[in-house]
């Protein structure tokens, strides 16, 4: 059985948790958190963005619960840090948990700068355990399905592909998520998702153009960005949470391939994602399975298992997202094109 110790006890904290529930040979340990809250493993009133919002409220016995990160590190029997804390505490949780032999999950962005991301790479590959940024997109059933299509040509050549994920701002983690300086605003917290996700599809881009604005962080809270690439395919993607309160959360694609088009609409519920093909009427295209927090951590535990690193995402990936998003912060400043 692999033990997980999960530090930061906000929303992703509380996502995990029941994704936990869905992964076999993995069993929550420990949670830890400086300030003490839901150390008791009371979630019952965290909510989010994504996800059914199921209340989770935990049976404690069996689970340690402590303010003092460095007695976590210090336990043997805790084999996996799961780092859910906020943006600015990733590096020192990280190097931390790398240095002492612990295999580690971060939520991303991985750092709020390529600089200090870096650092966190290097120190991953030397790592004695495995290192796995938390990038659930790339895991997600339709998304996966999406990258798969793309990458075998099931309809020919990606023509266009547009991203879309938008929302009002996020009701919890204020502090921290509205320091623009810390978080990067919407671009590094929500947009990073699909900047990552055009990378896994297409590779890096050779360039980017972005345009936003700051709204709530000082940071950019709402950016549309087109993406270069060597194919010529047409690729950009939309991320904000700064949507009037009320709109809630929305996350979609639509690709056109040489012989079909792909449409992915959260807010179409059970038939979120229809696919159209020339001469034949649109159907819906059902992929089953949890949703990708839980097969993202089902990918990494499997690797611990196996001796295998991680292959779906890299600590390099994490890596070159924070790089090209900070492309794009530079171009929106800017306003002209930057290369990578």
């Amino acid at each position: 059985m692999i033990n997980v110790g999960i530090v930061g006890l906000g929303f992703m904290a509380a996502t995990h948790i029941k994704a936990y529930r869905h992964v076999e040979g993995a069993r929550l340990a420990a949670l830890c958190n400086p300030s003490g809250r839901h150390l008791d493993g009371d979630f019952s009133k965290v909510t989010g963005n994504v996800g059914n919002n199921e209340p989770v409220k935990l049976d404690m016995r069996g689970i340690r619960a402590t303010r003092n990160f460095a007695e976590l590190l210090a336990d043997p029997d805790i084999h996996v840090i799961d780092i859910c804390a906020p943006t600015r505490a990733h590096y020192e949780l990280s190097m931390a948990a790398l240095q002492a032999g612990k295999h580690v999950l971060c939520e991303k962005p991985l750092a709020r700068s390529s600089k200090i991301a870096r650092e966190i790479v290097q120190a991953a590959s030397r790592a004695k355990g495995f290192f796995m940024p938390a990038m659930c997109l790339r895991f997600w059933p339709e998304w996966a399905w999406l990258q798969k299509t793309i990458r075998e040509q099931t309809y020919g050549k990606v023509l266009a592909a547009r991203f879309r994920r938008v929302a009002e701002p996020p009701a919890w983690g204020q502090k921290n998520f509205f320091n623009g300086a810390e978080s990067g605003g919407g671009l590094f917290d929500l947009h990073i998702h699909d900047t990552d996700f055009v990378q896994f599809c297409f590779g890096r881009p050779q360039a980017v153009f972005s345009a936003g604005y700051t709204q709530l962080s000082g940071a950019i809270d709402h950016v549309v960005t087109q993406y270069k690439f060597s194919s010529g395919a047409i690729v950009h993607a939309e991320g904000s949470w700064a949507m009037t309160l009320g709109f809630g959360f929305s996350m979609g694609y639509t690709v056109n391939f040489q012989r079909a088009t792909a449409d992915y609409d959260s807010g179409r519920g059970a038939e979120a994602l229809r696919l159209f093909e020339a001469g034949q009427p649109a159907r819906a295209i059902h992929c089953e399975g949890p949703d990708g927090y839980a097969r993202e951590l089902r990918h990494f535990v499997e690797a611990i298992r196996t001796g295998i690193p991680p292959t779906v995402v890299t600590a390099q990936n994490a890596l070159s997202a924070v790089e090209i998003c900070e492309a794009e912060e530079k171009s929106t400043q800017l306003q002209q094109s930057v290369a990578l």
